[in-house]
This record gives structure tokens, C-alpha cells and sequence, in this order.
């Protein structure tokens, strides 16, 4: 972990919006509309996808996509100007909120003002045309960070002029920079903002493999946590996804979970993220609405920040295109708003983020619990519909705190339904 990082991060919880794709105006303005909304759900940070203009050279769709940036320091007129920008931060942190905003330093669009100015800056194929490492991001051309110094200087100016306004960093495909660069701009930036979160996108496991065998550096989650103070779950992301298609066993997801413990310095914090823009929908994986109500309770249980996808709380199934024009689909009578409440709440005990955190039982069941004195927080999330569980509980009656309903305990066993449990016993 960055020296500076605060265990109580693991007590925050995220929203994720897409400001073109969140109301029908696509601004900022919008997005104000939405925010007692977004309160209630117990939402600390709210964090928007890249608001900047757009390249039109090799755009895809008709709109582009919003890591393919013209110009770092302006705002796409779509969402407004940037005194509207200045009236969401306000608007946010009236109501006790924070506000984190994407950083794309990998790459730029194929027109950026950069390539105009400084095209020597990016890479090359070898008949001098803008290139991108890897991968099909044909919209896009990447920074040569290692031949030109002056790019470190002139992004951190740009980070340098955000954290005048903002209050954290998602760092897109961060571990693909140097990591030099990320330690520099870090005591930069904390001259201007002191009090920055900085988020670093991880990528997967074979995506790491994958590039450094291309003869590239890519940096492990474990190397990011010395700058960042949160990193993605993309370590642990397919055994997710292995498990919710059949794949493999949730005991095998649940045991890469558990290795994240001794992999990671001690007060690490993941993000706890099931979907994003890059990632489909949680309720279209699971396709059941009783296991969607496990896995959502699980996810907020986590050790870690929880970030919600923005209609993640509507149960919606469609992941918003990133190259159109494409409107959350929101949906009031599929909403699952008083679950993430009621989750989110529970996520600011202190337990949450000062207990020892253990895995009790991950056979075929997800029974996790923190520790702390005498106290004790116990999630039981029974994804494969069993009937009962043993539990180490004196028999007798506990409430659960996510439903306010009783649950008896006979002989050791626990019976088990639909809803999640969670009991807090002090």
C-alpha cells in the first residue's frame, strides 16, 4: 500500500456514471438531478468516466469512445462547460460526497492536439503512422513514455490542474506506465491536493503475461499498491466470471480471494467491482434474481470498496454501449435500491475495516466473518441454494441485520433460504 493510505477506504462505497449515458440531457446537469438519489444509496464517491472531448480521426461508432481524448484540459461540450463541471463538484461535496475522475495517460486519440504538437511523443509503425502497442484499440495511439521525458512533465501538470477541483484519480490501464511515473506524479499532485484517492485500473492476469512476453512492461497489482491506494479485482475477475458460467466451482473463486490475503501488503483495499463499462452486467451473468441478491450482498461484504455501475441498483442486464449514444435503460420497478442502502450502511462498521477478515467456509458456500475483540460480523451468502449450513454458533436465535428477521440455530446448523444473512454479534 502507499504509505498514506487509509484503512477506512475499505468503509467507502462507489458509483460508477457514464455522464453521456446517465440522463436524458448527457451532462453534467443531469448527473446533479441524480444525486440525492445516489446519496441514499449510501454512495461516498462518485466517480465519472472521461468527460473530455473526443478524436474524430478512426473513431468508433458515431460517437467514440471516451478514452480516445482530444485534449486532457477541456470539457466535451456534450456535458457542459466547465463551470458546470465546477457546479457538480459543488453540488457533491454539499452533500458529503467525493468525486473521482478518469485519467487516460496511456494513450490519446489519433488527432489529439498532442499528436498535432508533439507527435514524436507516440509510437510508430514503421511507416511513421500512430500505433498502439497492443490489443484492437484502433482509435487510439500510445505514449512512448521511456524516449521522452517531457511527456511525464507535461501529464503531470495535468493531474497537477484536475486535483484542483477533484477529489481522487481512477488511473486507466495504469500498471501499463512506467511505475516510476506514478510514484513521481503522486508527490506532485499531493503538493497541489494532499488528500487525493488514487485508483489504479489493474488488468488481468494473462493480460500482464501477454504483454510482457511482447517485451513490454506491465506491473503486478502488488507493485501498483506502492502508489496506489486501491486497485481493481481483475486478479480474481475470471474466476469470477468462471464460476458464474459454469466453468469451474465457487470454491475455486473463493480460494483466489483468500490468496489475495498473503498476496498483498497487509491493509491492501480492492475494488469490488462486479460490472463496469468494460465488463457485462452482474445481472445478466447471473440470470436469477435470487442469486443476484447473494452475489450484490457478497460483493458489499468483500473486504474492500464496493464500486455499483451505475443502473447496477435497477437490476438492468444491458451494458451501455461506449461508442453511442445509449441511455441507461433505468427501471424503478426492478430496483434493488433498499439492498444496496441497507448494504452500504453495514459497510461502514468499523469492523469493516479494522477486524481481521476470515474465510470460514468456502466449500460450497461463501461464509465469511471479521473479527474485532469481542465483536463479530458474519455474512453467509448461499449461492448454491443448500438447505443448511454448520455453523460454530450456540443455538438460539439471531437477527439478520440486511433483513431484520430472525434465524435459529438448532444443533449447530443454520437453515438457509434466498436472502442473504448477516449477523453482528457483540
Amino acid at each position: 500500500m502507499a504509505k498514506q493510505t487509509s484503512h477506512e477506504l475499505k468503509n467507502k462505497v462507489v458509483y460508477q456514471v457514464f455522464t453521456r449515458q446517465h440522463s436524458k440531457t448527457s451532462d453534467f446537469k443531469g448527473i446533479i438531478e441524480d444525486l440525492d438519489r445516489i446519496k441514499l444509496l449510501g454512495v461516498d464517491i462518485v466517480y465519472l468516466l472521461p468527460f473530455h472531448p473526443i478524436g474524430k480521426k478512426d473513431r468508433k461508432g458515431s460517437i467514440g469512445s471516451p478514452y480516445a481524448i482530444y485534449d486532457y484540459y477541456a470539457i466535451d461540450p456534450l456535458h457542459g462547460t466547465l463551470e458546470d463541471f465546477k457546479a457538480l463538484v459543488k453540488e457533491i461535496h454539499q452533500r458529503d460526497m467525493k468525486i473521482m475522475i478518469d485519467i487516460v495517460f496511456n494513450h490519446t486519440s489519433r488527432d489529439s492536439l498532442l499528436t498535432q504538437k508533439h507527435p514524436e511523443w507516440f509510437y510508430k509503425k514503421p511507416d511513421g503512422s500512430f500505433a498502439n502497442r497492443v490489443g484492437d484499440w484502433s482509435d487510439i495511439t500510445d505514449f512512448d513514455f521511456l524516449s521522452h521525458r517531457a511527456i511525464w512533465d507535461y501529464l503531470i501538470d495535468v493531474l497537477k490542474y484536475w486535483a484542483q477541483f477533484v477529489d481522487g484519480f481512477r488511473c486507466d490501464v495504469a500498471p501499463l506506465l512506467p511505475l516510476d511515473f506514478w510514484k513521481e506524479a503522486r508527490v506532485k499532485v499531493e503538493q497541489v491536493n494532499p488528500n487525493m484517492i488514487w485508483l489504479t485500473e489493474s488488468v488481468h492476469l494473462g493480460f500482464i503475461k501477454y504483454i510482457r512476453d511482447m517485451g513490454y512492461d506491465a506491473f503486478s497489482d502488488s507493485q501498483m499498491y506502492e502508489v496506489f491506494d486501491v486497485a481493481y479485482d481483475y486478479d480474481v475477475f475470471d474466476f469470477m466470471d468462471d464460476y458464474l458460467n459454469g466453468k469451474d466451482t465457487l470454491k475455486r473463486y473463493l480460494f483466489e480471494l483468500w490468496r489475495q490475503e498473503a498476496t498483498y501488503p497487509k491493509n491492501f483495499v480492492k475494488l469490488r467491482s462486479f460490472e463496469n463499462h468494460d465488463q457485462d452486467r452482474i445481472a445478466h451473468k447471473v440470470g436469477n434474481k435470487a442469486k443476484l441478491i447473494q452475489m450484490t450482498a457478497l460483493q458489499f461484504f468483500l473486504k474492500g470498496m464496493p464500486m455499483i455501475y451505475a443502473g447496477q441498483e435497477h437490476q438492468v442486464t444491458k451494458r451501455p454501449d461506449l461508442f453511442e449514444m445509449d441511455l441507461v435503460p433505468w427501471n424503478k420497478d426492478e430496483s434493488i435500491e433498499d439492498l444496496i442502502t441497507k448494504l452500504s450502511s453495514i459497510k461502514k462498521l468499523d469492523i469493516m475495516s479494522k477486524g481481521t477478515y476470515h474465510f470460514v467456509n468456502t466449500d460450497s458456500i461463501a461464509h465469511l466473518e471479521y473479527h474485532l475483540g469481542n465483536e463479530k460480523l458474519i455474512g453467509i451468502f448461499n449461492l448454491e441454494n443448500l438447505s443448511s449450513i454448520k455453523v460454530d454458533l450456540t443455538d438460539g436465535k439471531y437477527l439478520n441485520i440486511l433483513t431484520n428477521k430472525l434465524h435459529e440455530v438448532k444443533n449447530g446448523s443454520l437453515p438457509l433460504g434466498n436472502e442473504p444473512i448477516i449477523f453482528h454479534l457483540k
